[in-house]
């Protein structure tokens, strides 16, 4: 069989993480960090948020197998644990803190690496998810396959952040609130499902 790309895999991956890095819920954080920016720098501060979180799961992803091994944990312990951390940000969404994410507009450090970059995007729940459908690849284009999904994620993203003032305008504060709490069911039933599977293959094979 010709290699190909798998249109399954990479559609299960983009909607994942884009379903954990909430791009929606994520543009009114990214708008309060950048009060005081121009407009310029806003855009500036979008691409490299996303391109740090780009290079810190691709990290991951490429190297976590060593890593992995080098400790001694299992696939399905990776699912349990990723499915867990998924519950945690799952809860975030859908009861989220009123202060959460907010820094002083007036603080001038570089906030597109941290909080945006990493936590924000590159956060444990997409790192680990990342992680496991690196490790369930089955062959080199899989593999592919699952960075070419978290990269066109990315990309959406990106695209959010680009254009945070014109979706915030549109949705009202409101629309953003209703839609992060869709997002936030969304990712509790894909971290049940994690969290299961895991289970499953302890079942059927011990925990190793």
């Amino acid at each position: 069989m010709h290699p190909s790309i798998d249109g399954d895999l990479f559609l299960q991956v983009f909607v994942t993480i884009i379903v954990i890095m909430d791009p929606l819920g994520s543009t009114p954080v990214f708008l309060s960090l950048t009060a005081g920016y121009t407009a310029r720098e806003r855009r500036a501060a979008a691409l490299q948020a996303v391109g740090l979180a780009a290079a810190v799961i691709l990290a991951f992803a490429l190297f976590g197998e060593g890593l992995l091994r080098v400790l001694g944990i299992s696939l399905p312990s990776l699912q349990v644990a990723g499915g867990l951390l998924l519950v945690l940000v799952a809860l975030e969404l859908l009861n989220p803190r009123a202060d959460a994410g907010l820094l002083d507009a007036t603080d001038r450090r570089n906030v597109a690496l941290v909080p945006l970059g990493t936590p924000l995007l590159a956060g444990p729940g997409a790192i680990a998810t990342t992680m496991v459908y690196m490790r369930q690849a089955d062959g080199a284009w899989d593999g592919v396959t699952v960075v070419l999904g978290l990269l066109g994620a990315l990309v959406v993203v990106y695209a959010a952040l680009r254009f945070a003032g014109v979706l915030t305008r549109a949705l009202r504060e409101n629309g953003v609130h209703v839609l992060s709490r869709i997002v936030g069911l969304l990712l509790a039933a894909i971290a049940v499902q994690l969290v299961a599977e895991g289970i499953q293959e302890w079942v059927r094979h011990g925990v190793r």
